[in-house]
């Protein structure tokens, strides 16, 4: 028994050390992932862009993030998580070392590499963390990732303001290298490639594919929401401002501190509500929060709609990693590829249809009911869930 003991102890120190380590690892990806949004009126002045211009950033860093899941995919099934983190931070780095560039293409190059490295960073963590403990498990990864994501604009305007943004750029990008290096070392556990044609007692298989493409397109509509309202928070109060300030910079970070709140808190809010509920609730904030920013006359007005919004997407990207694990048990590692493929489309396509609205009608309001609709769209396809009769955990 003593034998048994000691000999757990290490295994136990070895999973807080890599848990450690993915959670220090997404806290700094919440920095490359919505960095865009602080940065973008500063390229908007700077190369004159339309709004369609300027959300084809989001669609080149989220395009390529589509490519980083492909790719993690094939790795993990081969090599395990190890490759496609260590590969995935050294593009993160390589891609902020560079985002700061004379030209409109070369700004979009870098765009790109960080989009790849991102997405091969995403499925292997949350996956991980879906495995380990379910939708609190991965709220509070989350919750890490968005002390990154909070963070983010503060530093910008910082940057901005002391003319130093390629300096703050080459010293964020030394800290996903050095994390890629950290990952040669760091212990993983055994991958046991259990075969997802087998099931184990009391598990029916994975579900019918229409189920799958309803998943699919909850994830392609989330990201998509998330994306474009963090994504657009900078530039919507700078034009209600009419022109670049402190609080417009910041804008973004009001946003991402709800989300950041709201994952702190899901794990408690979890154990009392169900998860099925607290989705429907959460949408509800959404809307309510787009609803103060669709209405606002001033960034004083818009801020609270943002920080409204950010609560209510925090507790639903988890809730439907959680799902997804459970619901598709051994199959989730083969079909991940599915659907976070499906959330960087969503984070690709959503912004820029933003932009292209806004760019169309003539106004960055009419572009933001674009994710309002999302909202509406996914409480459509939960009731589809719903009359599936889907085990939602309360």
């Amino acid at each position: 028994m003593a034998a048994t003991i000691s000999a757990a102890t290490p295994k136990s120190k070895k999973r807080t050390g890599l848990l450690a380590l993915l959670a220090a690892g997404f806290a700094l990806t919440g920095i490359p992932t919505v960095i865009i949004g602080p940065i973008l009126p500063l390229f908007i002045s700077r190369w004159s862009l339309s709004d369609t211009q300027a959300g084809l950033f989001f669609t080149v860093q989220f395009a390529a993030s589509l490519c980083g899941v492909w790719v993690t995919t094939w790795l993990t099934s081969r090599r395990g998580y190890r490759t496609s983190l260590f590969i995935g931070y050294l593009l993160t780095g390589a891609g902020l070392a560079m985002l700061n560039p004379p030209t409109h293409a070369l700004a979009l190059v870098a765009t790109a590499a960080f989009g790849v490295g991102y997405g091969m960073v995403v499925p292997p963590t949350n996956l991980s963390a879906a495995e380990a403990g379910g939708a609190g498990m991965v709220s509070l990864l989350n919750f890490a990732w968005g002390i990154g994501a909070v963070a983010c604009s503060p530093l910008i305007l910082l940057a901005l303001q002391h003319h130093v943004l390629s300096v703050f750029l080459w010293i964020v990008a030394c800290c996903p290298l050095l994390l890629a290096v950290c990952f040669l070392f760091v212990s993983f556990p055994p991958d046991h490639h259990a075969d997802p044609t087998t099931s184990t007692p009391g598990q029916t298989g994975p579900p019918a594919l229409a189920i799958t493409i309803v998943v699919s397109a909850l994830f392609f509509i989330y990201v998509g929401i998330e994306t474009s309202i963090g994504g657009w928070a900078a530039e919507d109060t700078r034009r209600l401002a009419g022109h670049v300030s402190s609080l417009t910079t910041m804008a973004p970070l009001f946003f991402y501190a709800g989300l950041m709140m709201g994952r702190g808190a899901a794990p408690l809010i979890l154990k009392r509500i169900g998860e099925i509920r607290v989705v429907l609730m959460a949408l509800s904030l959404v809307i309510l929060g787009l609803g103060f920013i669709l209405v606002a006359r001033s960034p004083r007005m818009a801020i609270p709609g943002f920080a409204i919004a950010g609560l209510g997407c925090a507790s639903i990207y988890p809730i439907y990693i959680a799902w997804f694990s459970k619901w598709y048990g051994a199959a989730a590692r083969r079909l991940g590829g599915v659907v976070f493929s499906m959330a960087s489309l969503g984070a690709s396509a959503m912004p820029w249809l933003v932009g292209f609205v806004s760019t169309w009608t003539g106004s960055l309001r009419i572009g933001l009911l674009v994710p309002l609709v999302g909202c509406f769209f996914m409480l459509g396809l939960l009731a589809v869930l719903r009359r599936r009769k889907l085990e939602f955990a309360g």
